[in-house]
């Protein structure tokens, strides 16, 4: 406890270690702003993994229950169940392109839903390989003719990507303003769903979309968060073996009756020299 109270003299008194322990305090105030940005992010981690479960495992509601106008959508909402019913729009049908599913590319099919108000909601019926021959699909499942019931899972609206463009009859990313452009009526803007189900079947579908990755995993944002806590006290520990250093050499009497008594206690637990000849010899 001498040999403390002695370091802290020395930073108090000694005009030599200002600069440096205000180095220090600088250093220490930089990573504890760093590892509350840690805890901060895990927080919103935590609370986007706990919205997930819940949106993904809700029952579904009816889209104007959810949705109120044609431009709404709030991230808070993302994969929130929705049923619609209405007819597809076969004709105005797109592919988007770049998709990935595992390593394998390919597209996903966009068919819009006309709604019994007129209103179109896009559905986003699963993913397609390219064709072995060429870049599009070899076939692209047709959907149920007639009026169905979708059962799916709302997306945001991932807008236009700048320099982009595409073939007809496919979109570089799922830009709901150019969907409606083409449709020509009014069309949910703000979000899309990626289909559950439909009601009937169609005879085949499009490989579905897998879940998101959700649970408790929050990341590693709590052991960057300890890390930067740990280079805080390891910059102070530093500057106080620093001082400490510099008052044995000055011949500061409570550093080195501290370190007297380190060495006299070194001595007590190590062996003398004839336990070691002693124990030689037995062996």
């Amino acid at each position: 406890m001498d040999q403390v109270l002695a370091v802290l003299r020395a930073l108090a008194r000694d005009g030599r270690w200002r600069k440096p322990l205000a180095l220090a305090i600088a250093f220490a105030i930089g990573c504890a702003l760093l590892s509350w940005w840690q805890f901060a992010r895990r927080a919103e981690t935590a609370h986007a993994n706990a919205l997930v479960v819940a949106n993904y495992n809700a029952e579904p509601r009816p889209l104007d229950d959810v949705l109120h106008g044609l431009g709404s959508y709030s991230p808070d909402q993302r994969w929130t169940q929705v049923q619609v019913t209405g007819t597809y729009l076969v004709h105005d049908q797109l592919l988007v392109r770049d998709r990935q599913l595992g390593d394998n590319p390919g597209f996903e099919v966009l068919t819009p839903l006309r709604l019994a108000d007129g209103d179109v909601f896009v559905i986003d019926r699963g993913f397609l390989n390219v064709g072995t021959k060429q870049d599009r699909p070899d076939t692209v499942p047709a959907p149920p003719p007639g009026t169905v019931t979708v059962v799916a899972r709302l997306q945001a609206n991932e807008h236009a990507i700048p320099g982009r463009s595409a073939p007809a009859g496919e979109i570089p990313s799922i830009d709901l303003g150019a969907v409606a452009k083409d449709v020509g009526a009014p069309t949910y803007t703000g979000a899309y769903g990626l289909m559950v189900s439909e009601t009937p079947p169609a005879a085949t579908n499009p490989i579905p979309l897998a879940p998101p990755s959700f649970g408790d995993d929050e990341g590693t944002h709590l052991s960057y968060a300890i890390q930067w806590i740990l280079f805080a006290l390891i910059a102070f520990f530093g500057l106080g073996w620093s001082v400490r250093r510099s008052l044995r050499d000055a011949g500061d009497p409570d550093i080195l009756e501290a370190d007297e008594r380190a060495e006299a206690r070194r001595r007590v637990r190590a062996p003398s020299d004839e336990a070691v000849e002693d124990s030689l010899l037995d062996r």
